[in-house]
């Protein structure tokens, strides 16, 4: 596996905060965006060079993210990129279950004409998107999605712990994602999703939402078979 291409992390003038944490969301950024490929080693060497850093801020943000299972830290080889681990796919798609469909229950039960509203704009923007092919426009849209539904909550931590346990199912998304028809499909789901909210349908909500996010575990496998080397052994 080549070295991660240093060139693709964002620039860190753009960025606010203290200099450990622009770096740590800098890689983090190109980690979560599969523009550092699973397996690729993190120089730390070609970081300091890049942007004119001594070594502490770079091997903080590293440290970091291996705590996160984002990265591996190997003894006397240096930094790699995790590759992706289905068991960890797993654990994600469970945790995300049991959080979305619960808000897309609540959001069928408690829905107003306001977040029907906000739905069916997302869904008309997310056709535009696959018409364009924008997948990362489109990506962002479908996280607003499901952000719209999760507000109907009044639970304030619960986008933010759905964000905290989802970064393998994040990657394998982005992994996913530029399949032929893999956009066209979430549109699809999304739309029964907001169907069922819509009705008041409760039971209809629920095994929407759990069918539209157990899919990238059904794509997920045949992916591990062809491209073996994205994957943790």
């Amino acid at each position: 596996m080549p070295d991660a291409d240093i060139t693709k992390l964002p620039i860190l003038t753009d960025m606010n905060g203290p200099l450990a944490d622009r770096v740590y969301t800098a890689l983090k950024s190109a980690i979560m965006t599969m523009e550092f490929a699973p397996g690729a080693f993190i120089r730390k060497s070609a970081i300091c060079d890049r942007f004119g850093l001594s070594r502490s801020p770079v091997a903080d943000a590293l440290a970091k993210l291996s705590v996160e299972g984002l990265v591996d830290i190997v003894p006397q080889s240096g930094t790699r990129v995790a590759r992706l681990s289905m068991q960890a796919v797993r654990e994600d798609v469970f945790l995300r279950e049991t959080l979305e469909v619960a808000a897309a229950s609540h959001a069928a039960r408690h829905r107003d004409d306001a977040v029907v509203s906000r739905l069916n704009r997302n869904i008309e923007m997310q056709k535009l998107l696959v018409a364009d092919g924008d997948i990362d426009e489109f990506m962002r849209t479908d996280i607003a999605f499901h952000e719209t539904i999760m507000a109907t909550t009044n639970v304030s931590r619960l986008s933010g712990v759905v964000r905290s346990v989802s970064p393998s199912v994040d990657r394998a998304r982005k992994l996913l994602m530029p399949e032929p028809g893999r956009m066209a499909d979430t549109v699809d789901e999304h739309i029964t999703v907001a169907h069922a909210i819509r009705q008041q349908d409760e039971t209809a909500a629920s095994e929407a939402m759990r069918h539209h996010v157990r899919q990238v575990l059904s794509r997920l496998e045949p992916l591990e078979a062809a491209r073996p080397d994205l994957f943790s052994k």
